[in-house]
């Protein structure tokens, strides 16, 4: 919260009545900053206070007892995850009082001895007190982190030395380093090896756990559902930038697909969906922001777009329809045009659908020769090459579907081109365009992927963490970079990163 400038008394004697008014009218605009904070902190913190209530009645209701041996440990996970991630929410938006009392550490069992230890000395940059005088070392603190390479644990073992004065008996001791998890006991390797396995190799805690037992130290599920829950809630402001910056080009490709979520108390689950928002293909930023919702409806879609106006490149979902009315202009999709011929072709051998094929392969095989030009030079392309074979396949559909019946398969198929054919073909007059949304449904293919492991999600906030966290993942890959170095290194940084410059820890701007 911004602190309101002081006002000396004794100025206000010698200002004049446009002086007064300048000050008092930048003190209504404080005051004003200052309560939409408190109002925003205040409906942020009710909100965090009736979903932890919820999950607490979901955790230890009767519902959760009525699920199966599969679903359980996925719930329990999924909840754990949850507590932690509001819990942490809870600290961050909590003024501490003068009456709050001092949290008790928490009673933690030793690691275990056998584990290979690395020691980190920390000492002062100098020995010498302020007075001159030189410092004596009087003992140190030891501190100890577990850290994990794939199948090996190991123990860093920081020593910090504590210095006197024996004059001034003044104490110095190198500062104890920042952690995401204040106090807690996993480094920031261990933490990356948890987040890139149950988010980008799909492994739920319940396994890993397993793993982590075969490795020498069997960590509890729950444990290591608190720590992904807490890296949830410390990485999200990361994510809020990186969508921020998402939506400021102009060019974006977008996709869906169902997710199953769990039901509690029913034993059954329903259909949530993945929303995948890409930077267009020819645009500088790589990224992509995912959006966990209940449903498919299209609000969500203009709810994450908010005022953006640009150009979206999508398939005929009418979920999307809404937002071409409010100055989003609609780019179609080439590919799932050619996809309704391919099929048809795939189950008759049509003709009809072989001709059309071939004409847009024609079309396909261009871009593939000026995907690297320079813009200019890819529209110059466009405009002299696939500018006739598109006028051409358009004459061919409208004169074939002349001859076909209605209701047809091959009616159907080609409906689709020519009601469209403006979308589908708006890439021809902008080089910043791609002929299909074949970059973003490469997005969405990781979920895909991971939902023949895992099944369906736990709860909705699950789903949503575990869209905020893959946002990170895959851009990282997008943008080159190993995902485990990537969260090694921001989970490292993020405690004492300044708010004015985390931008630098987004996954396009990262240096390691």
């Amino acid at each position: 919260m911004q602190e309101s400038a002081h006002i000396d008394a004794a100025q206000l004697d010698h200002l004049n009545a446009v002086e007064l008014r300048a000050m008092v009218s930048e003190l209504l605009v404080r005051i004003d900053q200052d309560q939409r904070i408190i109002t925003w902190k205040d409906a942020k913190l009710a909100k965090v206070t009736f979903e932890l209530a919820q999950l607490r009645r979901l955790k230890f209701g009767r519902g959760s007892e009525q699920m199966d041996a599969i679903q359980k440990p996925l719930f329990d996970e999924s909840v754990e995850e949850d507590l932690a991630a509001l819990g942490q929410d809870l600290e961050d938006l909590s003024t501490p009082t003068a009456e709050d009392k001092p949290k008790r550490a928490p009673k933690r069992t030793a690691l275990p001895a056998h584990l290979p230890r690395v020691e980190h000395r920390h000492e002062p940059d100098s020995t010498t007190c302020a007075c001159r005088c030189a410092l004596k070392r009087i003992g140190e603190d030891v501190s100890e982190k577990l850290d994990y390479a794939p199948g090996v644990f190991s123990v860093d073992r920081h020593i910090r030395g504590k210095w006197v004065c024996t004059q001034c008996e003044t104490l110095i001791q190198a500062p104890v380093a920042s952690e995401i998890i204040d106090k807690g006991i996993p480094t920031s390797g261990l933490l990356a090896h948890l987040l890139v396995a149950k988010f980008s190799d799909h492994l739920p805690l319940y396994r890993q756990s397993t793993i982590f037992g075969r490795a020498g130290l069997a960590i509890p599920r729950s444990t290591l559902a608190s720590w992904v829950g807490v890296c949830g809630s410390k990485l999200q402001p990361l994510v809020d930038r990186l969508k921020a910056q998402v939506l400021t080009h102009a060019v974006l490709q977008a996709d869906e697909t169902s997710v199953s979520t769990l039901a509690p108390g029913t034993g059954k689950t329903h259909r949530s969906y993945l929303w995948a928002y890409a930077t267009g293909e020819f645009e500088s930023l790589r990224a992509v922001v995912y959006d966990f919702t209940p449903s498919r409806s299209g609000e969500h879609a203009r709810t994450f777009l908010g005022k953006w106006k640009g150009h979206l490149v999508c398939d005929d979902y009418s979920g999307y329809k809404a937002s071409f009315s409010t100055g989003i202009t609609e780019v179609g999709c080439m590919a799932h045009a050619r996809r309704h011929f391919f099929e048809l072709h795939a189950a008759n051998k049509s003709v009809l659908a072989a001709e059309a094929l071939d004409r847009i392969r024609q079309l396909y095989a261009i871009e593939a020769e000026i995907k690297t030009l320079q813009p200019p030079d890819r529209l110059e392309h466009r405009q002299r090459r696939s500018v006739p074979i598109a006028t051409s396949l358009n004459e061919w559909l409208k004169a074939q579907r002349a001859l076909v019946p209605d209701g047809s398969a091959i009616a159907k198929a080609i409906d689709y081109s020519l009601n469209r054919w403006p979308a589908l073909t708006r890439f021809l007059a902008d080089p910043a365009l791609p002929i299909d949304n074949n970059h973003d449904e490469r997005q969405i293919r990781p979920w895909a992927v991971g939902k023949k492991n895992w099944l369906f999600t736990g709860t909705q906030l699950a789903g949503e963490r575990a869209a905020a966290i893959m946002s990170l993942i895959q851009t990282a890959k997008l943008n080159g970079h190993d995902p485990h170095a990537y969260l090694k290194d921001v989970l490292a940084r993020l405690p004492t990163q300044p708010a004015g410059r985390l931008d630098e820890l987004l996954p396009q701007n990262w240096k390691p």
